[in-house]
């Protein structure tokens, strides 16, 4: 069963494409909770920004069950869009359903409609590109997790999915979040461990904020450090327009 948990159209707020309109589809389930980031709300459960994306117990209610291709295309109709825009796949993590006949079918139908497709994943989840073509027309934005999400390193650094992803995808780059007290010694070679698996990937660091006084907090910090590394600094833009994670 899929589920999905919101659509909004809006800008993209991080890495890339920053400003670029788009549409996004966040899909509920997650194989991570990432407790170290700190973005904890009420009774949540899991440290995420999108906590909501993530704790089906607490947040069932929000999640619509998708049984069919048609209700995500109808979604996508529902929008009296000026252009072809990007769509963004997001969660959670949205690749858990990467096998989903349903799920195949609404990128397919995208791809007819020469729709960019871009996924948000924390690249810990393989996929099949021979089996699933479609895949190599996507875009994948690798948010791999670091240490300070408190997530086990085999959990969240899958290398063999890095590079697969790296190899096949029509266009791959890393984007880490950074808080100001990761960036020390062991970051450095943490960030240089993961990016070792796809080297020719460009390497964006955006800093973890969940408000816009969090983001101001932890800008110049990395600012500077992308600097020294030669990371390119990713702002959120979402975050710093309207103080609120999704930007809507």
């Amino acid at each position: 069963m899929i589920y999905l948990v919101e659509h909004f159209y809006s800008i993209q707020g991080e890495g890339r494409y920053v400003g670029v309109p788009s549409l996004f589809f966040r899909f509920g389930g997650c194989n991570m909770t990432c407790s170290g980031f700190g973005c904890n709300y009420a009774d949540a459960k899991s440290g995420c920004d999108t906590y909501y994306a993530v704790d089906k117990e607490l947040y069932a209610k929000d999640w619509v069950s998708i049984s069919s291709s048609t209700q995500l295309i109808s979604v996508l109709n529902s929008y009296d869009l000026p252009h072809k825009v990007d769509i963004v796949f997001t969660g959670g993590e949205p690749l858990i359903y990467a096998k989903d006949e349903i799920f195949i079918d609404f990128l397919e139908h995208l791809h007819k409609k020469n729709h960019k497709i871009t996924f948000e994943t924390n690249g810990s989840l393989n996929i099949d590109f021979k089996k699933f073509p479609i895949y190599k027309e996507a875009i994948f934005a690798l948010s791999v997790k670091l240490e300070n999400s408190k997530e086990p390193y085999k959990k969240r650094v899958n290398k063999d999915a890095i590079f697969n992803i790296a190899q096949n995808a029509k266009e791959a780059f890393f984007k880490f979040s950074v808080d100001q007290e990761s960036i020390n010694i062991s970051l450095d070679e943490e960030i240089e461990d993961i990016i070792s698996h796809a080297p020719s990937l460009q390497t964006y660091c955006m800093p973890i904020a969940s408000s816009k006084q969090e983001l101001e907090k932890n800008s110049l910090p990395l600012i500077e450090y992308c600097k020294q590394k030669g990371y390119t600094f990713s702002d959120r833009l979402h975050i710093r327009v309207w103080n609120e994670i999704n930007g809507v």
